[in-house]
């Protein structure tokens, strides 16, 4: 899917500037900035360029996810420049003005850049899809195979072979007419009015507000935005008043940035912590302001990061297994068929009859039921996951599960319960204080406002661990609501008995607040020593104590808000006007810390030590702190030695980058981009099959690179629609019933493929000696089609078959090496078993050196077909066939049914048709002998097999 066209609505305009129209201030600093990646000399220029020429010829590029794109490159360079630079000079850098663009140059520059759409969204004809579903090389020798059939007048050997043909081609065109429209759901935020500042007049210009649609903004326009708009593009902030942005749809964590015009960033600032840059796509949580848009459409940086979708998926090498089997066969079957059609001819000089034989030949050959075989596996694997509450999109999706070792996951949901649980309430100090809890509890208890997480742990502490607050007791008088500029809520209650225990006045009122711990001490002058019940002064040093302890806390991953309060007498509330929030929060006392956990899953522990079990190592990938990720993996069993961080991971070569990717079992603070980059990095230069498991648009990058992509019924439509699995509960145990079917049908799937290369090259190299050493045919050509279609209608039952306990705990892949020697070692027992019976047949049989045709012929059709359906039982287990190892009930009914109907059909009505003779009993007695011969020889040769290849090669 790498290498398909129709993900062309991703792609980047040949020339990045920033701008469509001219601009060369803004060439020249992308260039700068870039001056250190392109200092190539010029003699390497006409080598560089004839690589670059042959690159084109192949059919895709591995990326390795160990260094940014150019198009990241240059976006990166665009914003870092802008945010670097004075507010005036930005202005010059996007050619606009501080009045904003004229109506006239607003229209200009939306013709030369187009719409302002993050992706054009261009899907594939369907005749397009179904060329690429058509065009696979068994569909190809199934159809040509037909062909001649149909001109040798054998119509249901040709039937047989359209209907597979067809059955392979219907599948996997659903299943690439359905993915190609996963990126549409991009288009969900686009559509919204936005504020921009134009200016009108020839003389005397005049500055305007007017709405626009998002699709018609352009670089240079200045944005105005309040609560709750979507940026329109990348923008550089001009103004802004508290302003605190969203930015989940980029990073997927749950929490809000600052954003501030009055600062000048630095490189050494994470892109998406670039105080003075918005990006296209976020949203204004509070505040307001005005921004100048610097890049629009798909010069944004979020369209740099879907760009990627659909272009770096990497090469499946199952799929590319089949493809070069296939190339073999086509080689050894055109081979041979010129071979046998000349040793035909010259022997008997019939040209119609040779053709006949040659194409008969070619169809026992061929592995006709390879694509039923395959799909019929995954289908039914597919069926196994959704009784374990799994929706399977993507069929190939099972097979390559079973050789995933390596589960990228994402922390927040997955392994952890997604809610709050309340930990300690701690003093100043860090001694735990019933104090701070009582109050915390009454702030929760009495806010009128929205109740958050958080506020439901405070309570379901309380209640649960028996503490008595009274809040009956307790008469709430005013409400300072939460905002995302204080970030802090305040209550002010008013009870008739002194909570100090004193009882020096008939009414107390407080002011009690709990938030942000950096809000809350800010509008702080005093602190409590509870242990002592003193009240000093909140110095520098109280501040740095706290700051240590929170510090603590945090690489404990835990969570903490503060909790302050202020003692309000009457006079000054009745005279304190509430809508001064700022006056009435001030000059309070810190009284302490609230902590809190998100747990992790009962069930995560034992899914990870499953899948571990299994060969399958859990990397956890996620935008949170380093040091909660740390806490929640140690919870689960998940390794901590090696960490990093997504700021660390930038600053490293691309070596570099891949040897602490391939040690850290944590990685967090990850941007999208550096998600998809260790993805690729685990699969080119680490050479894993990686599973990643995410549900937010930030993971879409990720989960459309890996190799199986899983996803959530919660998650966010673009996960949904790129992911191949989408499971109905978030648990990981799921996935371990995945894993064992992924590797069910890999081993099934595998047999059949060994099956018949070694059935089908024995049957026709023994074809090609009997018929050097005979005078006549050793099967007639419609015998041989006989023979072929039993064979192959026997192997239906190979997908319901069952796998050894050992082969499911280990990842299997596919074996460049391992099947060719496995073909190498057990094929040629079959054409000695042929060979023997060939000269079983003469020199037992024969009369006056003389042989019958029709007598030899049906014993060579029973010999050949018993062989080919009992060849199974030896391959499909590395233990004594019928003894040690028995196959399923399916296959053991399908192995006698073929071996009756093969053996009867010399002694029936058809069998007289078909040129058959009845066979002597001592026939019979031979075959025993010889296939018990055949097992133990085979079983021997077997066993070399596994101990010269598998333990020294």
């Amino acid at each position: 899917m790498g290498s398909l066209k129709f993900f062309r609505f991703f792609r980047f305009r040949t020339q990045f500037d920033g701008l469509r129209y001219s601009n060369p201030v803004h060439q020249n600093l992308v260039s700068n900035a870039n001056s250190n990646i392109n200092h190539h000399d010029q003699d390497g220029f006409f080598s560089n360029s004839v690589f670059r020429f042959l690159r084109c010829f192949q059919s895709g590029e591995k990326i390795d996810g160990g260094s940014k794109t150019e198009e990241e490159e240059k976006v990166y360079s665009w914003l870092y420049a802008l945010a670097r630079s004075e507010r005036d000079l930005v202005f010059e850098y996007v050619r606009s003005t501080e009045r904003g663009l004229s109506f006239t140059e607003a229209e200009r520059r939306l013709k030369e850049n187009g719409p302002n759409v993050p992706l054009e969204y261009k899907f594939p004809s369907w005749w397009h899809l179904l060329w690429n579903a058509f065009f696979h090389p068994f569909n190809i020798i199934l159809i040509v195979l037909s062909a001649l059939s149909y001109i040798t007048s054998d119509n249901p050997n040709g039937c047989i072979m359209l209907i597979l043909v067809f059955i392979s081609v219907s599948l996997r065109f659903y299943q690439e007419y359905g993915s190609s429209k996963a990126a549409m759901k991009l288009s969900e935020f686009v559509r919204s009015p936005v504020k921009v500042q134009r200016c009108a007049g020839r003389v005397v210009q005049t500055e305007l507000i007017v709405q626009v649609d998002q699709r018609d903004v352009v670089p240079g326009d200045i944005v105005i935005f309040e609560p709750g708009d979507l940026f329109p593009g990348d923008l550089r902030l001009l103004t802004s008043k508290h302003l605190v942005v969203s930015q989940s749809s980029l990073t997927g964590e749950s929490w809000s940035t600052e954003k501030t015009a009055d600062v000048r960033e630095d490189r050494s600032t994470p892109l998406l912590e670039l105080k003075n840059i918005c990006f296209m796509g976020t949203t204004v949580v509070s505040g307001t302001g005005t921004g100048l848009v610097v890049s629009t459409g798909s010069k944004t940086y979020i369209s740099t990061m879907f760009s990627t979708i659909g272009k770096h998926k990497p090469a499946d090498s199952f799929e590319k297994g089949i493809r070069q089997i296939s190339y073999v066969l086509v080689g050894v079957m055109l081979l041979a068929v010129t071979i046998i059609f000349l040793v035909e001819y010259f022997n008997f000089y019939d040209i119609s009859e040779s053709t006949l034989f040659g194409i008969s030949v070619a169809c026992a050959l061929t592995p006709q039921m390879l694509p039923l075989i395959i799909n019929t596996s995954l289908a039914k694997g597919a069926l196994a996951m959704a009784r374990e509450r799994c929706i399977v999109k993507s069929l190939s999706a099972i097979r390559d599960m079973g050789s995933m070792d390596i589960l990228c996951i994402d922390k927040t949901g997955t392994l952890t319960m997604n809610r709050a649980i309340m930990v300690n309430h701690l003093d100043s100090w860090g001694s735990p204080r019933e104090k701070v809890l009582r109050f915390a509890f009454l702030n929760s208890y009495f806010k009128s406002d929205q109740k958050y997480p958080l506020d439901d742990a405070i309570l379901a502490f309380v209640y649960t661990n028996g503490y008595r607050f009274q809040p009956s007791k307790w008469k709430k008088i005013d409400e300072i609501p939460f905002d995302f500029m204080r970030r802090r809520v305040s209550v002010i209650l008013e009870t008739e008995s002194n909570p100090e225990g004193r009882n020096s006045q008939p009414c107390y009122r407080f002011m009690i607040t709990k938030g942000a711990l950096e809000e809350v001490m800010k509008v702080c002058s005093y602190v409590e020593h509870i242990d002592r019940g003193e009240i000093t002064a909140f110095f520098a040093e109280d501040q740095h104590r706290i700051l240590n302890v929170v510090e603590e806390l945090s690489n404990e991953g835990l969570r903490v808000i503060g909790v302050a309060i202020k003692n309000l007498p009457q006079t000054q509330i009745s005279e304190q006007s509430m809508d001064n929030e700022d006056g009435v929060e001030s000059d309070m006392v810190f009284l302490g810390l609230i902590t809190f956990f998100d747990p992790p899953k009962d069930s995560a522990k034992q899914a990870l030590w499953r899948l571990a079990e299994k060969g399958v190592k859990a990397k956890v990938l996620t935008g949170d702190s380093l040091s909660l990720a740390i806490r929640i993996c140690q919870e689960v069993g998940i390794r901590t030695t090696h960490v990093t961080t997504g700021p660390d991971l930038e600053l490293l070569n691309q070596d570099d980058f891949h040897e602490n990717v391939k040690k850290a079992t944590v990685l967090a603070r990850l941007t999208p981009s550096l998600k998809l980059r260790v993805v690729q990095s685990l699969q080119t230069v680490g050479n894993h099959v990686v599973g990643f498991l995410g549900d937010g648009i930030n993971d879409s990058l990720a989960l459309d690179a890996a190799n199986v992509g899983i996803s959530v019924d919660s998650a966010a439509s673009v996960a949904k629609d790129l992911a191949d699995i989408i499971l109905l509960e978030k648990d990981l145990n799921v996935l371990v019933a995945g894993v064992e079917q992924g590797r069910l049908t890999f081993g099934n799937t595998m047999k059949y493929i060994k099956l018949s290369v070694i059935a089908n090259l024995g049957s026709v190299l023994s074809l090609f000696i009997a018929t050097l050493f005979l005078r006549f045919e050793p099967l007639t050509p419609k015998q041989l089609l006989v023979q072929n279609f039993l064979y192959s209608v026997g192997q239906i039952a190979i997908p319901w078959d069952k796998m050894e306990e050992d082969y499911v705990k280990i990842p299997q892949r596919w074996s460049v090496k391992g099947l060719p020697m496995f073909i190498l070692w057990n094929g040629p027992v079959c054409t000695l078993c042929d060979v023997a019976t060939l000269l079983f047949l003469w020199f037992y049989y024969s009369s006056d050196d003389q042989l019958s045709a029709t007598f030899f012929r049906s014993a060579w059709f029973v010999e050949g077909l018993l062989m080919q359906t009992l060849i199974y039982h030896l391959i499909r287990t590395e233990k004594i066939p019928f003894i040690m190892e028995i196959a399923s009930w399916p296959v053991l009914g399908s192995t006698v049914l073929i071996s009756a109907v093969g053996i009867a059909i010399p002694f029936s009505v058809i069998g007289d048709f078909m040129g058959f003779t009845d066979l002597p009993l001592s026939y019979f007695g031979f075959l025993v002998v010889l296939f018990i011969g055949y097992f133990t020889v085979g079983q021997i040769v077997k066993r070399l097999y596994i101990l010269v290849y598998k333990k020294w090669l």
